[in-house]
């Protein structure tokens, strides 16, 4: 059993921290609303703390999932001032390589270990405990690490030195961009052909265009359901760090760039909060009128 700490019981964070309990590990926790936290300790057990400080004091390994890079540096920044020498840092958020590398040597100056660790997976993934990690800082530390990342987990690895977790994430995310748009682009297609969608989307699922999104996202794009999973707003943060990323290592990325623009206009018809696959909405707004 190990002292734990983890800062932010968003829908990622929350049942992440779930499974650390449940593990048998001593866990505190801490959000900004305090309500969530006392929730979780009702259903977990441990102890809820009104300040990151406070939190991450006694913790071996203290671990986060927070907002963007203003939260990172924020959060970070408070536990790293109580955390003792040898103990180790770990942040999930999806953040800039560049946070990753300022958070590192933060912690460095204070002997405390840092990881950057972005997951891929979602609320059903981190809900079931089948995230995949991407690892980004130094392998001894990572090794020290890994076995409680496990816990949620069904894959973790170590990707190299500090900000290669988020710029593993943000190829992730690049990639996820061009297929959602080009299974909205096939559904609205077929819808418009007038095909049976869903029975388009049984065959052409067992050959070469079978991707997670069409098996998880098809059915609810095709009944128009949007109201889950991983919100438009985030995305267009990713994206934002991606394309913020390509710019100053020269990478080019005109499809990315073109579904940024796609999730705008989701934005623009109020769908903020919608699922990523909500693109096929926008490209039916038009048809529907």
């Amino acid at each position: 059993m190990a002292k734990l700490a983890f800062l932010g019981l968003g829908v990622m964070g929350y049942p992440m921290a779930g499974h650390l309990a449940r593990a048998g590990h001593d866990v505190t926790v801490f959000n900004r609303t305090a309500e969530k936290a006392e929730k979780w300790v009702a259903e977990h057990g441990g102890r809820a703390a009104r300040t990151p400080e406070d939190a991450a004091a006694s913790a071996e390994i203290a671990l986060m999932c927070v907002g963007n890079d203003d939260d990172v540096r924020a959060v970070a920044g408070r536990a790293l001032t109580t955390m003792k020498a040898g103990t180790i840092l770990v942040d999930h958020t999806t953040a800039s390589a560049e946070v990753a590398r300022e958070t590192f040597a933060a912690a460095g100056s204070r002997s405390i270990g840092f990881l950057d660790a972005p997951v891929s997976g979602g609320q059903a993934g981190a809900a079931n405990g089948k995230l995949t990690i991407m690892v980004g800082g130094d392998a001894k530390v990572y090794a020290r690490a890994e076995g409680v990342l496990a816990h949620y987990a069904r894959a973790v690895t170590h990707m190299g030195a500090s900000g290669s977790g988020q710029l593993t994430k943000m190829v992730n995310q690049i990639s996820i961009a061009g297929l959602v748009q080009g299974l909205a682009e096939g559904i609205d297609f077929a819808l418009r052909a007038g095909l049976d969608a869903e029975r388009v989307i049984d065959v052409i699922s067992k050959g070469a265009a079978q991707s997670w999104q069409m098996e998880n996202r098809a059915k609810t794009m095709i009944a128009d359901k949007y109201d889950f999973g991983f919100a438009v707003d985030w995305m267009r943060k990713d994206l934002g760090i991606c394309l913020a990323e390509a710019r100053r290592n020269g990478a080019t990325l005109p499809v990315t760039s073109l579904v940024d623009q796609f999730y705008g206009q989701v934005q623009a018809m109020g769908g903020n909060r919608w699922d990523t696959s909500s693109l096929l909405r926008a490209l039916q707004a038009p048809h529907k009128k």
